[in-house]
């Protein structure tokens, strides 16, 4: 059998985030071929140099699907049944994950998914720099075989995300809160500051920051929004009648000049907020972790989720193989002020930890 190009990739979709995957990887020394149903796009990606060609082979070691949500898992299932390397890794960049992932069963897929965008679309708004410290979402399964999730780490570690997995049913229940419906809410009041101009033009012009920070999302690319909220349409609808609850608390205690509990919404959300965590930069500090894992299925899914669900990064992951059938090591690169932390969650997850410097 023919082996894969170590650094030969393919981009499906070039749009803002395709184009700006190719450029990035280009920019770490991949060659980058790629396709779209637009060729006066594929033509000006060939012109920009983002890509080099347009055709997908044997050689190719990883595939990058950035269409539509809809559409992933009939590509991805139609491009691998078609391409016989072990070695190939296809991921995607989807806002939505579980429907893909239980529609795709090729053991070479890892579904994923870049928590980053832009006010621009297409070409013109591609970046190299886009997901550098931005968090890249992965969802391992039972089924995830290590290698191929250490070396998409790697690589995504590469161009400046920050690895975080978590399972397709909880990244979507997560990011309905945390992305979609913060793009429904921003265009919502987008629309009612617009209608609203139309009566007085002048408001527009009294918009401050915390109206254009709420609302720049807003301006994002509409066409890509309807296949990702429909998808995920279960838990938007959730978080929506959750928000609703409390929208309606504020507006009862307005009425009745319940000051207190606006005072503590205020309050509480002020903290709250101050407590998000900054975006991670690369450590000089770090500790590597041994972590003695079995030839089970799921056991490399556990491991990773530990940490995300820490809020710990892991930037660095490597295997070191035991006996066929035994199991193996993995070796992972975190903060050295959270290793004992992590080590001490893996241990309560009945594994064998080593730490060091």
């Amino acid at each position: 059998m023919t082996s894969p190009n170590s650094r030969l990739a393919h981009v499906v979709g070039l749009g803002l985030i395709g184009a700006s995957v190719a450029l990035a990887l280009g920019a770490n020394g991949w060659t980058v071929t790629g396709e779209d149903l637009d060729d006066e796009v594929v033509q000006a990606a060939l012109d920009a140099n983002i890509i080099t060609g347009g055709d997908l082979t044997e050689l190719h070691r990883l595939i990058v699907v950035a269409t539509p949500a809809g559409v992933v898992s009939d590509l991805v299932n139609e491009m691998l049944s078609s391409l016989s390397n072990e070695a190939l890794i296809a991921t995607d960049v989807a806002g939505v994950k579980s429907a893909i992932v239980d529609e795709v069963r090729d053991p070479r897929f890892l579904g994923g998914h870049p928590m980053a965008g832009s006010e621009l679309r297409g070409l013109k708004g591609a970046r190299a720099d886009l997901f550098q410290g931005c968090n890249w979402v992965l969802t391992p399964t039972e089924t995830t075989q290590p290698e191929i999730y250490s070396t998409l780490h790697g690589i995504l570690r590469e161009i400046g995300a920050n690895v975080v997995a978590v399972s397709a049913d909880d990244h979507d229940r997560l990011v309905a809160l945390a992305s979609h419906v913060p793009h429904l809410l921003a265009g919502a009041l987008m629309n009612e500051a617009a209608e609203a101009a139309e009566q007085d033009a002048v408001l527009l012009q009294l918009a401050a920051g915390g109206f254009r920070d709420m609302t720049r999302i807003a301006a994002g690319d509409p066409t890509m929004w309807p296949d990702v909220l429909f998808e995920n349409r279960v838990a938007i609808t959730q978080t929506l009648e959750d928000l609703e609850t409390r929208l309606v608390a504020l507006r009862v205690a307005l009425g009745s000049n319940g000051r207190s509990t606006v005072e503590e919404s205020l309050r509480t959300a002020s903290e709250a907020r101050r407590r998000l965590p900054g975006r991670a930069l690369s450590s000089e500090n770090l500790a590597h972790i041994r972590v003695v894992i079995s030839d089970q299925p799921g056991s490399l899914a556990t491991v990773t989720k530990a940490a995300s669900e820490l809020l710990i990064n892991i930037y660095d992951i490597e295997i070191a193989h035991g006996i066929e059938g035994v199991g193996g090591t993995l070796l992972l690169a975190v903060d050295a002020h959270e290793a004992s932390t992590l080590s001490e969650a893996l241990r309560a997850l009945d594994f064998k930890v080593a730490s060091e410097q």
